[in-house]
């Protein structure tokens, strides 16, 4: 026996054919298995995927729906701020009205008053008027007619209101005639009645032609202290003065004379009238 038979070689068995054939075949059939898939793999990739996508539909209702949820609050905010102004502008009309009735109540109030004074204040002059038109009637039934103007010279002296004008018509004897002149340093005979009758509260109109006919029509024999003379027609009278008694008048005459005294020879009046 050989020193190497028992050392088993290295070299492997020889297949037989049939086994590399065997072999052969399988792997055929694997790689004819495999390219098969593979154009079926290649088949189906180059047809178009069919999906339902859920995902896209659902994001766009949440889309929807969030876009009008911000409509919605966008118009209840705007809805708040409307309501809001049309409050703001209810109280402060609330507010107005209140101070506006408040004026109201007040003014009515002054006016109120102010007609109370003014009434208070005409009874008053009604009274001292009544007054003294008793005392000048006393008065007159004592005075004296002139025989030559037949014209009554009654007592000078006077109450009341009428002693109130003529104590003005006096004090300003001496004093300018200006034409429109009303006082206190110059006067025209309009002017001078209607400032002497103002002191007593009695407002006459301006010129001479109205206050001829500003109050009662009385005759020259009944005269008293305080009566408006008057020369020329009731209505367009061209002078008036104011009667002083005992035949006495004072009035703006002339640029001449000024503010004068003088008896009523001096120049007969046409009428006369009362306002006292």
């Amino acid at each position: 026996m050989s020193h190497t038979a028992h050392i088993r070689s290295h070299r492997k068995p020889r297949r037989s054919a049939s086994s590399l054939a065997m072999r052969a075949g399988v792997a055929g059939g694997v790689l004819s298995t495999l390219a098969v898939a593979g154009a079926a793999g290649s088949a189906n990739a180059a047809e178009p995927v069919t999906q339902t996508l859920e995902l896209p539909t659902l994001t766009a209702d949440l889309a929807t729906q969030a876009a009008q949820s911000a409509d919605a609050t966008q118009q209840a905010a705007a809805n708040y701020q409307l309501q809001a102004e049309r409050d703001a502008a209810a109280a402060k009309a609330a507010k107005q009205a209140k101070a506006d009735l408040a004026d109201a109540k007040q003014k009515a109030a002054d006016a109120k008053k102010k007609a109370e004074e003014a009434a208070r204040k005409d009874a008053a002059e009604r009274a001292s008027r009544s007054t003294t038109r008793i005392a000048l009637t006393a008065d007159d039934t004592s005075g004296s007619t002139s025989a030559s103007t037949g014209t009554s010279t009654g007592s000078s002296t006077a109450t009341g209101s009428a002693a109130a004008v003529i104590s003005f018509v006096k004090a300003q004897l001496g004093k300018a005639y200006v034409s429109g002149a009303t006082g206190p340093s110059a006067y025209d005979c309009s002017g001078l009645v209607q400032t002497a009758f103002k002191q007593v509260g009695v407002s006459l109109p301006r010129v001479s032609q109205d206050q001829s006919t500003a109050g009662t029509q009385v005759s020259l024999s009944n005269l008293q202290p305080g009566d408006i003379l008057y020369w020329g027609s009731a209505g367009s009278a061209y002078h008036v003065a104011v009667y002083v008694g005992d035949g006495m008048f004072v009035g703006a005459q002339n640029p001449s004379s000024g503010v004068s005294e003088h008896p009523l020879s001096y120049d007969q009046p046409t009428g006369a009238v009362r306002v006292l």
